[in-house]
């Protein structure tokens, strides 16, 4: 039992942002960077920052410091395993759900079998919906749009849901029940798009302190976080809704990045980044804008000026539409020799 002078020798986990909490909380259980990045739903190198983090706020020294601390403020009891079950930041969320990619689920650190697409569509709207109770009818519309099955389809999915998803101490289920609907329980499930929320606000808060550098790698963090198209293969209105919405945030974050990193003279990575951000989204005006910014500001002056003639042939043949007045504005300042201005550019696409 760790004594009161040793408690206040050091900063307690309450300094730590709650993800920060998680790692120390799996690093006092002794998992490896790899298995705690499977845990949390994080890429590994996350976790290893994470842990850089950890160490320069708590004033630890090493891996071997932090496991310590871990055990001296409560976070893991001797004998006893971690501490599932107590409130607020220092209790790990039994269920992993991502949706920034296939949807997934990861019960104590294990993968989970979600049964049929229409039984999975049902899970990802309960995990789109946080905040709030889920009705019947609405996971009928939201799964299967207007052809309704028959029978008592939802609940069902629902008792199976409960039992793959359950734990195995504690009666409560994951997917609860009131007057209003279904819904998961915040205490026990932890969702990737509030990860990535959470960082993205985290990202603009140091633009607004001027820290530039820190903003563009908190936002290649959110950005790590996606896995490939947010809820492939899902069916039903809820699930293309949030796809739509998801595939449009994943691209506000990278312009906001190269954004970043063309004020930072990091031409080269911006290049890379709406590159393949433009292959996926040839008619996103305001990322085909950005892309000439980045390699006119590259010294590619004939590449930027062959991205804009993808995107008027693009948008000629597709949408029968001529470019808008930010392509074209980024094209007069590439033929005059100037650089195109990433903050207009972001301002206008905002």
């Amino acid at each position: 039992m760790p004594t009161t002078t040793a408690l206040h020798a050091r900063p307690t986990v309450t300094a730590l942002t709650d993800q920060e909490n998680e790692v120390l909380y799996a690093i006092g259980c002794g998992l490896a960077d790899a298995e705690i990045a499977d845990l949390l739903a994080v890429p590994e190198h996350a976790v290893a920052w994470h842990l850089r983090s950890i160490l320069a706020k708590l004033g630890l020294r090493d891996r071997a410091a932090a496991i310590v601390h871990a055990f001296d403020c409560g976070l893991v009891t001797p004998g006893h395993g971690p501490r599932r079950h107590g409130p607020g930041p220092m209790s790990v969320p039994w269920l992993r759900i991502s949706v920034l990619g296939p949807l997934r689920a990861c019960r104590a650190g294990r993968f989970v079998d979600l049964g049929p697409v229409r039984q999975q569509a049902v899970l990802a709207a309960l995990a789109l919906s946080p905040d709030r109770s889920v009705s019947r009818r609405e996971l009928l519309d939201g799964v299967w749009g207007t052809n309704w099955p028959d029978g008592n389809v939802v609940p069902v999915y629902v008792y199976r849901l409960r039992k793959v998803l359950r734990r195995d101490d504690r009666p409560d289920p994951v997917i609860g029940h009131d007057r209003y609907g279904y819904r998961l329980d915040r205490g026990l499930v932890d969702v990737d798009v509030a990860h990535m929320e959470e960082l993205a606000a985290a990202a603009g808060g140091a633009e607004r302190a001027g820290d530039l550098a820190e903003a563009m790698r908190l936002c290649g963090l959110a950005l790590d976080l996606f896995r490939g198209e947010p809820l492939a293969g899902l069916p039903g209105p809820s699930a293309e809704s949030a796809r739509l919405r998801l595939v449009e945030r994943r691209a506000a974050l990278t312009r906001r990045r190269a954004g970043w990193q063309l004020r930072l003279g990091r031409y080269a990575d911006a290049v890379a980044g709406l590159s393949a951000l433009a292959l996926e989204q040839p008619l996103n005006e305001p990322v085909c804008a950005l892309l000439m910014c980045a390699l006119t500001r590259n010294g590619l002056r004939a590449d930027a000026l062959a991205v804009f003639d993808r995107a008027r042939r693009k948008l000629a043949d597709e949408l029968g539409v001529r470019p808008g007045e930010l392509l074209l504005r980024a094209r007069r300042a590439v033929l005059r020799g100037e650089g195109v201005d990433p903050v207009l550019v972001m301002e206008d696409a905002a």
